[in-house]
């Protein structure tokens, strides 16, 4: 069993531990795609306020960073990632239900996103994943 600091092979990660990595990059690339669409709008079309339109394409583009962050290091077994992408989850959830509010294809969307949500959540909490991130139970 290698050392929470060495990286570990395709065998020895979970199965869940990399379907949370999976879908957390899935997440972030969503995240960057967006960014990038605003990025293109801004050269594309005219925006009303361009400091604004730059402000959230940076913005939306810097938010990307830490779901990419935290799948990579779930990828590679990495403990710190654990927390990133639960607090990613944590957004998620509340952003997927108020999508699902609006009706039409936001409701599917919406629905989408929070099962994603839940599905990663309980990946991240699983007892294999937390082994094999070197989280085990607190000493009482």
């Amino acid at each position: 069993m290698p050392t929470p600091n060495e990286p570990r092979s395709h065998s020895d990660r979970p199965r869940r531990l990399t379907a949370a990595a999976a879908l957390t990059a899935l997440e972030g690339a969503v995240v960057a795609a967006f960014g990038v669409v605003s990025l293109v709008k801004l050269v594309t079309d005219k925006p009303d306020g361009m400091v604004q339109a730059v402000t959230l394409a940076v913005t939306v583009l810097a938010l990307s960073l830490l779901p990419l962050a935290a799948a990579r290091g779930l990828w590679l077994c990495r403990r710190w990632s654990r927390g990133p992408s639960m607090i990613v989850q944590l957004i998620v959830l509340p952003s997927g239900y108020q999508m699902a509010q609006n009706g039409g294809v936001w409701t599917a969307g919406g629905i989408v996103i929070a099962l994603t949500g839940v599905a990663v959540l309980a990946c991240l909490v699983n007892p294999t994943a937390t082994e094999a991130l070197g989280i085990g139970p607190r000493d009482a």
